[in-house]
């Protein structure tokens, strides 16, 4: 089953936090997660990002207002995230 509450965030700047990638989504509700995806060994961003949220409107709402718009000095790509497995 999918969760929808959870975003993927693809094409992020290299050069972007956690943090950033947080502020960029909480004016589209309550994030329960945010987890930027480094390199295991040089700890640097491998450029995209999981974004949870309480509910699944929250989740619509920033997928629709956020996808395919710029987000530092790239456009970034916003979808619902594919399960594990």
């Amino acid at each position: 089953m999918v969760d929808r509450t959870k975003l993927y965030v693809g094409g992020l700047d290299f050069r972007m936090t956690e943090d950033d990638v947080y502020t960029a989504f909480s004016d589209h509700g309550q994030i329960v997660d945010c987890k930027l995806i480094t390199d295991r060994e040089t700890g640097k961003s491998r450029g995209f990002a999981f974004v949870t949220f309480s509910d699944e409107d929250s989740a619509a709402r920033a997928e629709k207002a956020l996808d395919q718009t710029e987000l530092g000095t790239r456009v970034i790509n916003v979808s619902v995230a594919k399960p594990q497995g």
